[in-house]
């Protein structure tokens, strides 16, 4: 666990610290490379890695300028996407003004263009965001693990996506929940991008892999902000619009032993720092960590996914273009609601 120091990331004076009990769990092995990836089918995403990934080797400043550009000029091609957006956007802020709105989604765009170098430098150059990160609320993940408790870490789809993975683990070790790829050769490259980050990786389809993580007292990251339906999920209001919301960490909850159940807090990444970074200037990052959820889950699965999106819908409203609106969040409504994407 990272100490306050002058090398370390910013803690509050005064939190408590994890006990060696609750040191780094061991670094997942990577995948195999397998010969079908070399295959004409996926030539396509070679060369885009190839040609992305030594830009990751130039400053951060000029990073961030590739970032802008590129989430521009996504904006500008990707018509779906961009509808999605403002969809979605005029669901969740109709009191903001249709221009106001169309600001707010080109921003997403931007902010997840520079998302695409926050990830890659978390997975190939990590030591780059050292000392760029702070946090609040530490001491309720670090309590919870020094009563012996398993931490379930509600997360979102946040446009920086692994390297908020990358600046939690500056502070605590967690393992992580997530939905395997089609692609077999993009889901290799996310899944041993992600051995840097993360002490274990668990397939949302791994039940035996998620029990034993919380029987061993694990941190576990798990995100249940998009829409897979109602086979798993409830309706619950999220932005003031009714959402399928999976119930998976109500379950989740319910597992470990009686003495020490699982503790349920949500975690924020934030960047601070504007998306034109000044000359000479780093980066800037906070992580919130909310105190854990009180008589959580209780006896009505509704109740509870209302409670876990009003805690998500705070979070993202700290800065929403830094969420991913592109998601089609609001496909499946109740009965009688059309398709408003189409």
């Amino acid at each position: 666990m990272a100490t306050n120091n002058s090398k370390s990331p910013a803690i509050p004076a005064g939190t408590p610290t994890i006990t060696q009990n609750h040191k780094r769990t061991a670094q997942a092995e990577k995948k195999p490379f397998e010969w079908q990836f070399l295959l004409p089918k996926y030539w396509g995403i070679w060369l885009l890695f190839f040609f992305i990934l030594p830009m990751i080797y130039l400053p951060l400043r000029w990073q961030f300028w590739l970032g802008r550009k590129l989430g521009i000029l996504v904006y500008t091609i990707a018509g779906s996407r961009r509808r999605d957006t403002l969809i979605n956007l005029r669901l969740a802020f109709p009191e903001k003004p249709e221009a106001e709105r169309e600001l707010m989604a080109k921003q997403v765009f931007v902010n997840q263009g520079i998302g695409v170098f926050e990830t890659l430098c978390a997975w190939f150059r990590p030591n780059v965001f050292t000392r760029t990160v702070s946090i609040s609320g530490l001491q309720h993940l670090v309590n919870a693990q020094n009563d012996n408790r398993p931490v379930i870490l509600l997360g979102a789809h946040y446009t920086m996506l692994d390297l908020g993975g990358l600046l939690s683990a500056q502070f605590f070790p967690v393992d992580c929940m997530y939905r395997p790829q089609n692609n077999p050769l993009l889901d290799w490259f996310i899944y041993n991008g992600r051995t840097t980050i993360f002490g274990k990786q668990i397939s949302s389809r791994d039940m035996r892999s998620l029990v034993t993580s919380i029987k061993a007292g694990h941190v576990i990251w798990y995100s249940p902000d998009q829409d897979y339906g109602l086979k798993q999920g409830v309706m619950a209001p999220f932005f003031g619009v009714p959402a399928a919301t999976i119930t998976a960490a109500r379950r989740m909850a319910k597992l470990g032993n009686k003495q020490h159940p699982p503790a349920l807090m949500a975690l924020h990444t934030y960047r601070q720092t504007p998306d034109n970074l000044p000359r000479g200037k780093r980066p800037h990052y906070h992580l919130t960590i909310t105190p854990a959820l009180e008589n959580y889950p209780s006896n009505d699965e509704v109740a509870d996914a209302t409670r876990v999106n009003e805690i998500l819908e705070g979070l993202i409203r700290i800065d929403p273009t830094q969420w991913m609106w592109f998601h089609r969040r609001f496909k499946n409504g109740p009965d009688g609601r059309t398709d408003i994407y189409k």
